[in-house]
């Protein structure tokens, strides 16, 4: 019992660990990576569990039968951890500091081509639910004057380990792209940088190619972008 567990719970694990490469090396899509590859790791990770506690009781290779229960609770976690904080944020994708008027994007627009999520900015419906999930997600004043602020916003981009696709100083415009890690998507950022009375008023916008949901992530990003920024 504690050999067949232990067997489970190595391969529901290597599922996990399998699901976002296998996805970026084209072995399946990443929404059969998401959805299919996690999902039967976490029924895997369970089933190893149950076996796993069985073989304890019933005593013998107790060993195994622990590891097998930590292998299986890896397996397991990942994906029920994934699975809450989506359920948690609203499934939209496009998140701005400014969604009255969000910052738009020029120069990603031709490496965008084929992605599902479009790059115009889904309106009030969109912005009334960031505003729920998301009430923090607002724009950076700068005390520098635009050039300036301009040349710290670049930089903090950079720093943040994104593409740099475009500068442009004259029109106060950023854009990058940035990889996830894990799965590889790849989301598109756009920051704008414009005079507001003495100082700068710094907007950015994050905007993931696929998925009907970021789970947070663009959000996540903008928060993490703008406090490098401001500090």
């Amino acid at each position: 019992m504690a050999v067949l567990a232990l067997v489970v719970a190595l391969a529901a694990l290597a599922a996990v660990l399998l699901a976002g490469p296998g996805s970026r090396m084209g072995w399946w899509s990443f929404g059969t990576g998401l959805t299919v590859v996690l999902a039967w790791a976490a029924y895997g990770g369970i089933a190893a569990l149950v076996l796993g506690v069985i073989a304890l009781l019933l005593g013998g290779r107790r060993g195994m039968a622990a590891v097998a229960i930590l292998a299986a609770l890896g397996a397991f976690l990942p994906p029920f951890l994934f699975q809450r904080t989506a359920k948690s944020v609203p499934p939209i994708h496009d998140i701005s500091t400014d969604t009255g008027n969000p910052p738009t994007f020029v120069a990603v627009v031709e490496r965008r081509q084929g992605a599902s999520n479009p790059i115009e900015y889904g309106g009030p419906e969109i912005a009334a639910k960031q505003h729920q999930a998301y009430p923090d997600v607002r724009p950076v004043t700068l005390s520098d004057p635009p050039a300036r602020a301009f040349e710290r916003a670049l930089a903090a981009a950079r720093a943040q380990g994104w593409e740099i696709v475009a500068a442009v100083p004259a029109e106060g415009r950023i854009e990058a792209t940035d990889t996830t890690r894990f799965f590889g998507f790849k989301d598109d950022i756009v920051i704008r940088v414009k005079a507001e009375g003495a100082g700068s008023r710094v907007d950015v916008r994050s905007l993931s190619r696929v998925g009907k949901s970021d789970v947070g992530k663009n959000a996540s990003r903008i928060r993490a972008y703008l406090s490098a920024l401001g500090s």
